[in-house]
């Protein structure tokens, strides 16, 4: 085995710290976010949201079970860069096709390891999260911090159009119905959840007109999650209201959830730190059940204003922002966390029959609720 190679990571407030290089030699930046996820690495480097961002785990061993093709979300990844407290280099996983280490060099991703990430972590939220480079090319603090500060900030940036297909494409030809995909950087897993419900579905690049998605004759139509801003991506916006105008039944996630909001005049706002994670708390306000829900997002719907335009349904219970809504003017909704999961737990999976439902004209039912264990005293009886 070689020698460890040094490398750095430098946010654009000074701050500088040194660690061991991983995956491709050379240098990378990016917005520094954290994932607080315990599993599921493959999946979260290889979410298309995650272009432009550098990915801190907050997990402290990466890396335990190597990488596997069946594990991605995509055919690459995309997130800009990796940080890690400890790498493993010596991986045990029965499905393993290659190390972590392997994949990432494999595909030029740019890494490090032997970080504190818990003081990283801590430093984020105290100040929100910033741009970063990570480096094991230039060692050069000053030079690092220069190029962080360089960095285009995500406020403003539109991504979806660098991570979108570059041709419509079936991904399953049969099905009962038809759902069209507008692709911003769609998860393969939200494809497979529609799929499973005998869904034909289609997608289609960020930029298709209208017209020629709504030729295909869909039932439904989804905005899919993506990375960016959503308010730098006006073309996005006036499709959704095209959309909505048709009357056709519509499902967003994430990022198509925004796009929706602000089609119907809601704001949307760049957030201190944004959710990343596979165990954030979701109330449903129909229900009042809690929902396990994976998330990804930096940006959120502003609740102001949507009274008459929209309905809140689903609430994040850490700082009690938008997570979900039901629209007023159209057969709609929309979830900020992502019901797919991959990685994550599979508590609002519902939501994809119910938007099967609202294809087939029907009310959305509400979730099956396990019923509670018999009293084991009674059950002894």
């Amino acid at each position: 085995m070689t020698d460890p190679r040094p490398a750095k990571l430098a946010l654009e407030d000074g701050t500088v710290v040194a660690g061991t290089a991983v995956g491709a030699v050379g240098e990378t930046a990016g917005e520094l976010c954290f994932n607080t996820s315990m599993s599921g690495y493959q999946e979260i480097l290889t979410d298309p949201s995650y272009a432009g961002q550098v990915m801190l785990m907050t997990y402290p061993h990466i890396g335990n079970y190597g990488a596997f093709e069946a594990a991605t979300e995509a055919d690459r990844p995309h997130v800009a860069g990796l940080v890690v407290r400890e790498f493993s280099r010596d991986p045990s996983n029965a499905r393993m096709e290659e190390t972590l280490d392997a994949y990432m060099v494999r595909h030029g991703l740019v890494g490090i390891s032997g970080v504190d990430t818990r003081r990283l972590v801590r430093h984020i939220r105290q100040r929100g999260v910033m741009n970063c480079v990570i480096s094991s090319v230039d060692l050069d603090d000053a030079s690092l911090v220069a190029k962080a500060q360089a960095a285009p900030s995500m406020d403003g940036l539109e991504l979806a159009s660098g991570v979108t297909t570059a041709e419509p494409y079936d991904f399953s030809a049969d099905g009962e119905r038809r759902v069209a995909v507008f692709d911003y950087g769609v998860k393969r897993n939200i494809l497979r959840s529609f799929a499973a419900l005998g869904c034909a579905i289609r997608v289609f690049p960020a930029g298709t007109p209208v017209e020629d998605v709504m030729a295909w004759e869909p039932d439904g139509v989804f905005f899919s999650n993506g990375p960016g801003d959503p308010r730098a991506m006006p073309e996005a916006i006036d499709a959704a209201r095209a959309v909505i105008a048709s009357g056709t039944p519509t499902f967003g996630i994430c990022l198509g959830h925004q796009l929706m909001a602000l089609a119907e005049g809601l704001e949307v706002y760049k957030m201190k730190v944004g959710h990343r994670g596979a165990n954030h708390p979701v109330l449903n306000l129909t229900t009042g059940h809690v929902e396990i829900s994976t998330q990804n997002h930096g940006f959120a719907v502003r609740e102001e204003g949507s009274e008459g335009v929209a309905e809140v349904d689903h609430r994040n219970l850490n700082d009690g922002t938008v997570e979900g809504l039901r629209f007023s003017r159209f057969p709609g909704f929309s979830v900020q966390y992502h019901p797919e999961a991959c990685p994550g737990p599979h508590d609002s999976r519902y939501l994809f029959d119910q938007f099967v439902a609202l294809m087939d004209g029907e009310a959305p039912a509400p979730p099956a609720v396990p019923e509670p264990d018999a009293d084991p005293v009674e059950a002894d009886a």
